[in-house]
């Protein structure tokens, strides 16, 4: 993986601008701390760091072809999985290739095929494509959005990044604030609207999407949406299509010329990337294949089965890695580490997160780096295959409110009154969750049910699904750490769109489906475990170090948060039994304490950012 950055611009000389575009490329250097490279024309600048996990001598970017009298410049940050199959195309088509890289199949493949190629990749990606004979800028993002890219339109120019700080990093771009941007981090942080891109003036490209840029402006196209249709396959028939898919994207994410390993928590998802890993290394003769997993000192102490965590990760981790026969490596953290790791992860996100859910990964990942540069993680299978408590509890889901925000007044009670007026958060909300679940494509002749458990599932795809991939990339990309996702593979995601409920949950247990299909893969005594999200400390004195970070801020009058909060509500929630809220306000981990490092997290962004609310 690596960072991209660039300028268009039809009134500046970017040749002139080379100092610019070095800082803005200077801030993704933790995405690719392997090189960097830049290209500079009259009205385009480009700018690169570069991870190198193929091809580390061919693959340099910006990568530069010439087909007839037209050049093309190619920066990408991702991923192909299907590049042998795309570079024999190529191939049998004229297409000459100088090295071995996933960037020069795609520069081809855009060469060839122009944005019609996007239908061809199986990978995840951000890239730009500059024609300087046409004087063209082409930007396309993944079907799911695991890669992110940012860009802001300004008066006969464009800026596009990967990350939004290095378009900060450009003097035109001011950390400004509005009402809406103020919204999305007040009322669904640490979710945010897909293509919101918080700062004022600052857009996402969507997942799916690419954007072209010339002298006349802005064209956005949707390239790729889940198509709902009438699923033929019989229950088995549909377990052995669920199992060879997954098994393939497992392999095929595989290839690398670094090491690469697994990150491990003995559940069901983990476990399946795992075992088809191992079994591949043995089947090709390589080393034991490494896996990870995280956990905190002294948890087990802490630990009480509830709700949404029934049981600890420990025991089973050990068990699958034995079974596996896994070079295990088990990373521990204690309270001091989260806490001082709460301001590395603002900046990493450069947003407030998810608290220590956030610091915690990114501290896990800078443990791996140091000795792996690729890694494979079960990311998305919950919200794939229904593995959340509100897929079971759909009756019950109220479509003006987010089933994963089923707390919202709790958070809310801790902002002042006067911002809540200004900010209406219950029609903000409603007013997001309604537009994202009209866009459902639903299939004519559904029950009232089957439509309702397809608006949760697009809603989780387009929202919930967003914000864990946005968490997964820039906590393991600010340690130069690729994190790869399989079960993110579009070709899973549009056949188990159509799968009835009743077959995705059957046996009557969450992801019913993938179990099934997983019967053989992962050992009999993982395959049933209940679910268990990611693990998070249960050590009071996390509790205990976040309340008193709050309320030291919040009893410094130069603290930029106290104009947005209710300071008597958090001195009385401070000083209440921990057991008083210790309901999650956002998703299934972030309860109270998560609640206090949410709000230092926003302290911390107001003050380094220099927010300026307008």
């Amino acid at each position: 993986m690596c960072g991209i950055t660039g300028w268009i611009d039809w009134q500046r000389n970017l040749k002139f601008e080379k100092p610019v575009l070095e800082e803005m490329t200077k801030t993704l250097a933790r995405r690719g701390p392997d090189a960097k490279g830049f290209w500079l024309s009259t009205n385009a600048a480009l700018g690169h760091r570069r991870l190198a996990v193929v091809d580390p001598v061919g693959g340099t970017q910006p990568m530069r072809r010439k087909r007839g009298k037209h050049e093309y410049i190619i920066i990408y940050n991702g991923e192909l999985y299907n590049t042998t199959k795309l570079r024999q195309e190529l191939e049998s088509l004229g297409h000459v290739f100088y090295g071995y890289s996933d960037t020069e199949v795609l520069l081809n493949s855009y060469i060839e095929w122009g944005p019609a190629c996007l239908e061809k990749l199986n990978g995840i990606f951000a890239f730009a494509v500059w024609n300087e004979t046409d004087q063209k800028l082409f930007l396309a993002r993944d079907r799911l959005g695991v890669k992110p890219l940012f860009y802001t339109e300004r008066r006969h120019s464009i800026l596009f990044a990967s990350e939004l700080k290095a378009l900060l990093a450009h003097p035109a771009i001011s950390p400004e604030l509005d009402i809406e941007g103020l919204s999305e981090i007040i009322v669904l942080g640490p979710a945010r609207t897909p293509g919101h891109g918080i700062f004022r003036g600052v857009k996402e490209l969507k997942p799916g999407y690419f954007l072209l840029y010339d002298k006349r402006g802005i064209r956005i196209k949707r390239y790729w949406q889940l198509e709902s249709k009438p699923h033929e396959d019989n229950l088995k028939t549909t377990i052995e299509k669920t199992r060879q898919l997954l098994v393939d994207a497992i392999r095929s994410q595989l290839v690398a010329d670094v090491p690469v390993c697994t990150f491990l928590s003995g559940g069901v998802d983990s476990s399946a990337i795992t075992s088809v890993a191992a079994e591949l290394y043995r089947s090709e003769g390589k080393k034991t294949l490494n896996t990870y997993s995280i956990d905190y000192i002294s948890n087990d102490s802490f630990f009480k089965p509830g709700k949404y965590q029934p049981n600890s990760d420990s025991d089973w981790v050990q068990y699958v890695s034995e079974f596996l026969n896994t070079s295990h490596n088990s990373i521990y953290f204690d309270t001091p580490d989260l806490v001082e790791a709460l301001g590395i992860a603002v900046t990493a996100r450069d947003l407030p997160g998810m608290a220590d859910i956030d610091s915690s990964l990114y501290l896990f990942c800078r443990e791996i780096k140091k000795k792996h540069t690729v890694a494979l993680s079960g990311e998305c299978a919950d919200e794939i295959f229904g593995g959340y408590p509100w897929y079971c509890n759909v009756q019950n889901w109220k479509k003006n409110t987010f089933p994963w925000i089923a707390e919202i007044d709790t958070k809310m009670n801790v902002f002042s009154p006067e911002l809540l007026e200004l900010l209406k958060p219950a029609n903000y909300m409603a007013n997001r969750c309604q537009a994202t679940v009209a866009e459902t494509p639903l299939l004519p002749g559904e029950s009232p049910q089957e439509i309702r458990m397809r608006q949760m599932f697009y809603l989780n795809f387009h929202w919930f699904m967003q914000t864990l991939l946005e968490r997964k990339d820039r906590m393991s990309m600010a340690t130069g750490l690729e994190v790869r996702v399989p079960f993110c593979d579009h070709r899973i995601i549009e056949y188990v769109w159509n799968i009835p409920w009743e077959i995705k949950n059957c046996d009557n247990i969450e992801k019913g489906l993938l179990r099934r299909a997983l019967k053989g893969i992962i050992p009999e005594g993982v395959l049933y475990r209940r679910k268990s999200p990611y693990p998070k400390t249960h050590n009071p004195n996390y509790l205990a170090a976040v309340r008193k970070s709050l309320l030291d801020i919040i009893s410094d009058p130069t603290s930029p948060i106290i104009e947005l909060v209710n300071l008597k509500n958090i001195r009385k929630m401070a000083a209440a039994n921990a057991d008083t809220f210790d309901r999650p306000w956002f998703g299934q981990l972030m309860t109270g304490p998560q609640l206090f490092a949410y709000l230092i997290q926003i302290d911390i962004w107001l003050r380094k950012y220099k927010i300026r609310i307008i």
